[in-house]
């Protein structure tokens, strides 16, 4: 049996639900692909994980209608402290001086999650398909077929947003750059002894960079970088061990961490994708660049690709051109590629730099913090390529439907 759609989106995560999401409502037949049963306990992302979302984000959820069901389990981030551990630089950001409300929001990407399902649920145009594996994949000149276990998915444009592991980048052979850090992450909610006062530190210790965002309840999420030979030690720690060892590389700016959450653990690796386009078929989030957790812009470097995606597409369908041509998607690929670069560029780098502890780079890396802390234009720049706002912005970025 074969399905016809003109847009057939393989992956259900956070990147293909807001696409799904974006492109509703405007005449298109929709198929939505995911490998999981379509809940918020079995799509793989949908954990407990703090998610950074950047000012941009928050405006696309804004514009999708989807904000509204998120806001109450998001928690804002009004000033951002950059510091090293033994060290004395650090430099800071902060919303009032940025005129704006907030930074950017923290919230769990099963809260996230639960909010996008909420919305595909009642969307009348979108197939969801799932649980179903894609099997094969196969272009031609006017087509993209997709093959799942019983029946043939035809489209005029295949979008891959099955994450880092692709299959279908995989099967359609594009060129991946990978780089492996031989580091993971380790994340958890923890409970400080002092308010965190909206609050996100970036500390950067010996053992590796370790983000603790605000959330609600006065909780905060914890993204630590730490060797891959140290993870089975410290996921082993007690609860008392565990949050000592925090105390000891954090400091006490939140005073005497009180309580832990379940602890998690991945690998952390660079994957880029320089052309992320084919002849009807476009990588998006991290299908195209899986990024190293520091600085926080894998999440929101992926929904600004689905931001200009769903823009360039919509037009070109509204124009009467072939929205998997060449010629549309050259058009989405020009406009994300510089952002995509430099912040996959961006992101290794700062993983380089405050991974080594020569003393002349040490005292280099210090010495950058204080100038920067003492130059506002250049904190200004920095601040809003964080919130996603520099640049050519799509609508749905500036909070504007399509």
């Amino acid at each position: 049996m074969k399905r016809t759609y003109d847009i057939i989106i393989v992956g259900g995560g956070m990147a293909g639900a807001s696409l799904a999401i974006a492109l509703s409502g405007h005449g298109l037949r929709i198929a939505l692909v995911e490998a999981a049963a379509f809940k918020v306990d079995t799509v793989p992302n949908y954990d407990d994980r703090g998610i950074a979302l950047a000012m941009s984000s928050q405006r696309i959820f804004g514009a999708l209608k989807a904000w509204n069901t998120m806001a109450g389990q998001a928690e804002a981030i009004r000033h951002i402290h950059i510091s090293e551990q033994g060290g004395f630089g650090f430099t800071h950001l902060d919303a009032d001086e940025e005129h704006v409300s907030a930074l950017g929001y923290v919230i769990t990407a099963r809260n996230l999650g639960a909010a996008l399902l909420k919305h595909l649920s009642g969307l009348e145009d979108i197939d969801i398909i799932a649980p179903e594996r894609v099997q094969w994949v196969n272009i031609d000149g006017e087509t993209a077929h997709v093959g799942l276990q019983q029946q043939t998915l035809q489209a005029r444009l295949l979008v891959a947003a099955d994450g880092g592991n692709s299959f279908i980048r995989q099967q359609l052979g594009f060129d991946v750059q990978r780089r492996e850090y031989g580091q993971s992450a380790i994340t958890t909610n923890l409970t400080p002894g002092h308010p965190h006062r909206n609050i996100a530190y970036e500390r950067f210790t010996r053992n590796g960079p370790m983000a603790l965002l605000p959330m609600t309840g006065q909780r905060c999420a914890l993204v630590w970088t730490v060797r891959d030979e140290k993870v089975g030690e410290i996921l082993s720690l007690n609860d008392k061990e565990f949050l000592a060892r925090i105390q000891r590389q954090f400091g006490w700016r939140l005073g005497r961490f009180q309580r832990a959450g379940k602890r998690s653990s991945y690998p952390l690796s660079q994957l880029y994708v320089a052309d992320t386009i084919l002849h009807r078929a476009v990588l998006i989030g991290n299908a195209a660049h899986t990024l190293h957790p520091v600085a926080g812009q894998g999440f929101n470097l992926g929904i600004r690709d689905v931001a200009a995606l769903a823009e360039v597409v919509l037009q070109g369908f509204q124009s009467d051109e072939d929205p998997g041509s060449l010629t549309v998607l050259q058009r989405y690929q020009g406009w994300r590629n510089k952002d995509q670069r430099q912040v996959v560029q961006l992101t290794d780098a700062l993983v380089r730099s405050f991974s080594n502890d020569l003393p002349p780079v040490r005292l280099a890396r210090n010495l950058g913090l204080l100038t920067l802390e003492s130059l506002p234009a250049a904190r200004h720049v920095i601040a809003r390529a964080a919130m996603g706002i520099s640049g050519r912005l799509p609508r749905l970025s500036r909070g504007l439907s399509l």
